[in-house]
């Protein structure tokens, strides 16, 4: 089964209201297996425009994904968000086939 990720870009504009978000978005990741693959860190925008973070968590499939998103305790955690940040996020279903240079 392919895995499922989540890639936002964020851009915090209410530290306080994202705080808030944050203390509470676990309760929605653990019980759907999300687990953060990058979470802030140092990047260089090579080409087109960025955010100042990027996040990306991984599902145990697509449809985890999806239904993480789509679940009570995520919708709650957003609430508390009140446009704190700006934000893109794509839900997307991994790959699992050849690789450059495999047969």
């Amino acid at each position: 089964m392919r895995k499922g990720y989540w890639i936002g870009r964020v851009d915090v504009r209410d530290a306080d209201a994202y705080k808030n978000y944050v203390a509470k978005n676990g309760i929605a990741f653990a019980k759907y297996g999300g687990r953060f693959l990058v979470r802030g860190g140092a990047f260089e925008a090579v080409k087109g425009e960025a955010r100042a973070r990027n996040v990306v968590i991984e599902f145990p499939s697509y449809e985890t994904a999806l239904a993480c998103w789509n679940s009570p305790e995520y919708q709650e955690a957003l609430a508390e968000q009140k446009g704190g940040a700006d934000v893109d996020l794509i839900v997307i279903e991994g790959y699992d086939g050849p690789q450059p240079g495999e047969g």
